[in-house]
């Protein structure tokens, strides 16, 4: 046991020395000239963060915490600069939803929601790992917000851990709240990439690629979408079933003892229609947001307002919610530094850099390389709005000079911006409120999180172009 520990902290020790020799190298060379030292040495702060991250040095809080201060401190950026990120309307929207789904649980609608499903489709794990994604695919075109969609799912996924015996606090986590969690999260990368109006950036992307002369309607983005999506539909579930096991896999017994649950709980009392009521409330006014202009993040206060006036969620459970505390501040922290990387003309530097290594290529291999590079590159981006706004264009207007049809890439390059999304803990705004459950560690994700967008990246850049070429 002694040694086993001890060979852990010199692995440790090891990867510690490589990593700070790797910092303090990043911040002394010289730049590359396109870029002046503070955007580099900025980069140097990001890259170092995600690493210690993945390497497992520290968690995802404390390597945020740390690269603000080291931000702040060395004059990269202003104070201003760096706490503007707490202000962002999206980031206290993931908070005020954690909140409001920790009041689905604790009234107990959560649990019936939760039997209901087990009832028809809980025979196994997978079994329920499809009807989450089904769900969510089935509301999303609803839904201009695929950070509102994870408020929806999140507590019925919670619930359905807690109420299998899949916890984080008793070291069940893996049990089968793991796979659930980490399922929804890839769900939502696809069913994003489906439907037109399921994320924001879906409609401003084809904004700006109709000043490319592509016209992307609805229909013709479902149209598109509907065979790779279908597949990686069938796929992602399976496939994450096979990498990222639960232990408890059958559960023949799952839907008569549902059965006999909600039995016991007899009809909904009275915090479970009050819930039930703001809850379809919240859903609906996130679904209209498309239409008039309702505030997202608003509507999630408004909601648990009601549910605090309602003595449903207390100032007591408040106090007990230091993960809302937590998400809040290193999403904000990597949101503010990725944002100011851009701002800083870093993403504009690495697109143009991509881009000059394609002269003199066909088309085909054009395509291909700007799809992959678009996919990782997402690694220095923490949102996927952004990450479009900052390299769709010049990634569109490459293509088109090399000869690939724009429709197929201006297509390809906005599903990316979707299916991409689980490729790191704060690849989407979406991810945040299931990466706070601690069901899954970060390391866990960014490795479960790359295999499964290389398998989306496969599918669509595959059988996705072959049928998009067939119907154009």
């Amino acid at each position: 046991m002694h040694r086993k520990k001890d060979k852990y902290r010199h692995k440790n020790s090891i990867l510690w020395v490589i990593t700070a020799v790797i910092a303090l190298v990043m911040w002394f060379i010289t730049p590359p000239e396109a870029l002046d030292v503070e955007t580099w040495r900025l980069f140097t702060i990001f890259f170092i963060t995600i690493l210690s991250i993945v390497l497992g040095l520290v968690p995802i809080f404390v390597a945020s915490i740390f690269a603000l201060a080291v931000t702040v401190l060395s004059g990269i950026l202003t104070s201003e600069q760096a706490y503007s990120g707490f202000s962002q309307g999206f980031i206290l929207l993931i908070v005020a939803a954690f909140l409001v789904s920790r009041a689905v649980v604790k009234s107990g609608l959560g649990k019936r929601l939760a039997m209901h499903i087990v009832r028809k489709f809980g025979r196994s794990t997978l079994g329920l790992g499809y009807s989450m994604v089904a769900t969510d695919i089935l509301i999303a075109p609803a839904f201009p917000s695929n950070t509102a969609r994870s408020g929806v799912l999140y507590p019925v996924v919670q619930s359905l851990a807690h109420d299998s015996g899949s916890k984080v606090a008793d070291g069940t986590r893996k049990k089968m709240g793991a796979f659930l969690m980490m399922n929804s999260m890839v769900g939502l990368s696809i069913s994003s990439a489906i439907w037109f109006t399921a994320m924001a950036a879906n409609p401003v992307g084809a904004a700006i690629a109709r000043e490319f002369d592509v016209n992307i309607t609805f229909g013709g983005w479902f149209a598109a979408a509907s065979v790779p999506g279908l597949i990686a539909f069938i796929l992602a579930p399976m496939v994450l079933y096979k990498i990222y096991p639960p232990e408890v896999k059958e559960t023949p017994d799952a839907p008569v003892q549902a059965e006999k649950i909600l039995e016991h709980m007899g009809p909904m009392h009275r915090n479970e229609w009050i819930t039930g009521a703001v809850f379809v409330s919240m859903v609906l006014l996130w679904a209209l947001s498309g239409v008039f202009p309702i505030d997202k993040t608003a509507v999630a206060f408004a909601g648990l307002g009601v549910l605090m006036v309602a003595k449903i969620f207390t100032i007591e459970d408040l106090r007990g919610q230091g993960e809302a505390l937590s998400t809040l501040i290193w999403f904000s922290v990597l949101f503010t530094l990725s944002f100011y990387l851009n701002e800083f003309g870093f993403m504009e530097y690495i697109g143009a850099l991509i881009a000059s290594g394609l002269t003199g290529m066909q088309w085909p291999t054009v395509y291909v390389i700007l799809i992959v590079s678009y996919v990782l590159v997402h690694y220095l981006f923490v949102s996927q709005t952004a990450q479009m706004l900052a390299l769709f264009g010049v990634y569109l207007q490459v293509g088109i000079d090399a000869g690939v049809p724009p429709e197929l890439l201006a297509l390809m390059l906005l599903f990316a911006t979707n299916f991409n999304s689980a490729i790191t803990p704060q690849g989407s705004s979406a991810n945040v409120i299931f990466v706070s459950s601690e069901y899954m560690s970060a390391g866990e994700i960014y490795r479960n999180g790359l295999i499964m967008t290389l398998i989306n990246m496969v599918v669509f850049l595959g059988i996705g172009t072959f049928w998009i070429l067939f119907i154009l």
